[in-house]
C-alpha cells in the first residue's frame, strides 16, 4: 500500500536509510573475510533482502503496484519513469543486484585488490563496502522517495 501522507512517507524514509546503514555495516564486515569473492557475494545476497524491503515499505512491489487501481497504477508507472529508477516496482532478481553493483564496479574492484595488504588495506576495503553498500542503498530509497512523494501530491481524483 503506498504511504497516505508525506509525514507517513518521512518515518518510511527513515526507517529504510537505517536498514540501509544496517546492511552497509554487515556488507564492511563481510570485506575483512580474506577468501576472493565471499564480499561481493555477499553484497548480491545483501541488495537481494535490502531492495525488495525497501520497495515493500514503500508500496512499490511489483504484486503492490498490480492491486492499485488503474488511475493509481498510471501513475506510480508514470512517476517510475520520471525518476528512471531501475529496481523499484520491479521483482529483484540476481541479476539486476548485480548490474546495480557493476555501477560501483571500480570501488569494488579497488576493495578486492586492498583487502589483501595489512592493517590499512583492510580497513580502506571496508570503507569501500561500506560506502558503496550506502551510495547503492540511499540511492535507492531517494528514488522510491520521489515516486512515492509524486504519487501523494498528484493523487488522482475519483
Amino acid at each position: 500500500m503506498l504511504p497516505q501522507s508525506l509525514t507517513e512517507l518521512e518515518k518510511i524514509r527513515a526507517s529504510c536509510k537505517t536498514m540501509v546503514r544496517r546492511r552497509a555495516a554487515t556488507s564492511g564486515g563481510m570485506s575483512l573475510i580474506p577468501i576472493p569473492g565471499v564480499d561481493i557475494a555477499g553484497d548480491v545476497g545483501l541488495l537481494l533482502q535490502l531492495i525488495p524491503a525497501i520497495n515493500q515499505k514503500f508500496g512499490l512491489t511489483p504484486e503492490q503496484i498490480d492491486e492499485l487501481d488503474p488511475r493509481h497504477k498510471v501513475l506510480i508507472y508514470a512517476m517510475l519513469k520520471k525518476v528512471g529508477s531501475d529496481l523499484a516496482g520491479r521483482a529483484i532478481t540476481k541479476r539486476l543486484a548485480v548490474a546495480a553493483l557493476k555501477k560501483v564496479s571500480l570501488r569494488l574492484a579497488t576493495k578486492q585488490v586492498l583487502k589483501y595488504l595489512p592493517v590499512a588495506g583492510q580497513a580502506a576495503a571496508v570503507a569501500l563496502s561500506v560506502t558503496a553498500m550506502m551510495y547503492l542503498g540511499n540511492s535507492h530509497v531517494d528514488a522510491c522517495y520521489e515516486i512515492a512523494k509524486g504519487a501523494i501530491k498528484n493523487e488522482p481524483e475519483a
